[in-house]
């Protein structure tokens, strides 16, 4: 028979948490992006009903919030590697895998929110380019921007995990 802490501790170890880790940064940055491409998605549909045309330019804008979840998948990817998933290694140590999942929260929340703070300025991009088609360009920088932040997370993600 076994206790309620044996069983806890066979669940939360060194393994469990890094590849808890990569699957919440993999999860964050992905519903952001979901979230994201969703909400650009709607605002360019509107806009194409108007004036089909328009696709060429803003599909581009559509596709900007969904690099986060990119992100995440590379993070997660990185995550399992560390791990020793790939190779059969698995021996994480409760020390390592708690710095791993803390490695992963960046990519994890600022990849969830920037694509959602992205989505915005890119859907107000696609209100700007629909009214006024040269501006293209500034619309797409606008977006890009935030994308900074999101970059910032996951260059803090990466290195922490190949520090530990």
């Amino acid at each position: 028979m076994h206790t309620f802490t044996e069983y806890l501790s066979t669940l939360l170890n060194g393994n469990t948490l890094a590849i808890l880790g990569g699957a919440l940064a993999a999860l964050g940055a992905g519903i952001g992006s979901a979230k994201g491409v969703g909400l650009v998605g709607s605002v360019v549909s509107g806009s194409l009903a108007e004036e089909p045309g328009r696709y060429g330019k803003l599909i581009i804008l559509q596709a900007i919030p969904g690099s986060q979840g990119i992100y995440g998948l590379i993070v997660w990817f990185i995550s399992l590697f560390r791990a020793g998933v790939f190779t059969g290694g698995l021996n994480v140590s409760l020390e390592r895998g708690a710095l791993m999942f803390a490695a992963c929260l960046p990519m994890a929340f600022v990849g969830y929110y920037s694509a959602i703070a992205q989505a915005n300025v890119a859907a107000d991009g696609v209100s700007l380019v629909s009214a006024r088609p040269e501006t293209q360009s500034k619309a797409i920088v606008l977006a890009a921007m935030v994308e900074t932040y999101a970059i910032f997370a996951l260059l803090v993600s990466v290195f922490t995990m190949f520090m530990i």
